[in-house]
């Protein structure tokens, strides 16, 4: 991916629209689209790596409603000729083709490496990655089953979506606390997976998700960076051809 001179990529995830509550999610939308308005000048491409949306299922003639403003948003930066790249996340991994028609973007269903001004950087939700978690890389498989999928899309959106939402909410809340927790760097599964991948590949930059939890850390050559959520933190990475840094966005 060559930088145009003046240009950056920009790296953000886990804005989880749509819980707590319609309120609280309308402002974290609204700073979401406050922060893509102050990079549309000089973003080259915005890669948003993963729980864009705390629950998204499109059905063959429906998708969930809202979140109007930032699609909007990408529809428009799209136009404008900047690169827009989604990633599938645990919570919103049911995407089939909807914002691929409607965006015009590149929708990313597992890792992805990207070559930019001889950096090389390796981009991943995060989920499941690393040794263990058997119960969580179950509860996936699961959920990416295309049989399972079909199953529930014949479950009505006026029941479905609301059900799917309740859920998602309900184990967000048993999970946020520790999910935001860093657990070391001998037992953090994305640093784990950073290693594994090291041993094949000249990875100089690691982007994740997932976590809730920004972190820049250092591995070897490498940096691995978490790039946090929306909820408070309202993390974000940007390359512009030389070094990677973590920010955050204080409108």
């Amino acid at each position: 991916m060559h930088l145009q001179p003046g240009k950056k990529l920009y790296f953000a995830s886990d804005f989880h629209l749509g819980v707590p509550d319609a309120a609280s999610s309308r402002k974290r939308e609204q700073r979401v689209v406050r922060w893509l308005e102050s990079i549309r000048n000089d973003a080259q491409a915005v890669f948003i790596v993963g729980d864009m949306f705390d629950f998204w299922f499109e059905y063959r003639h429906a998708v969930p409603k809202g979140f109007s403003r930032l699609i909007g948003k990408l529809c428009e930066m799209q136009d404008a000729g900047i690169g827009i790249h989604l990633f599938h996340g645990n919570h919103d991994l049911w995407q089939f083709g909807y914002f691929e028609e409607e965006i015009g973007c590149k929708v990313h269903h597992g890792p992805m490496m990207i070559k930019s001004a001889d950096k090389l950087i390796y981009i991943a939700h995060g989920d499941g990655l690393g040794p263990g978690q058997y119960w969580f890389k179950f509860i996936l498989w699961i959920y990416r089953n295309r049989f399972f999928q079909r199953v529930f899309s014949l479950i009505h959106p006026s029941f479905g979506i609301p059900f799917a939402n309740w859920f998602s909410k309900r184990s967000k809340e048993k999970t946020f606390g520790s999910n935001s927790t860093y657990l070391g760097d001998d037992k953090e599964y994305q640093m784990l997976h950073a290693a594994e991948v090291l041993e094949k590949h000249p990875v100089d930059y690691f982007l994740f998700g997932h976590r809730h939890l920004a972190f820049d850390k250092t591995l070897l050559d490498a940096r691995v960076i978490n790039l946090g959520d929306w909820f408070t933190q309202n993390t974000y990475a940007v390359f512009d051809g030389q070094t990677m840094d973590l920010k955050q966005f204080l409108d």
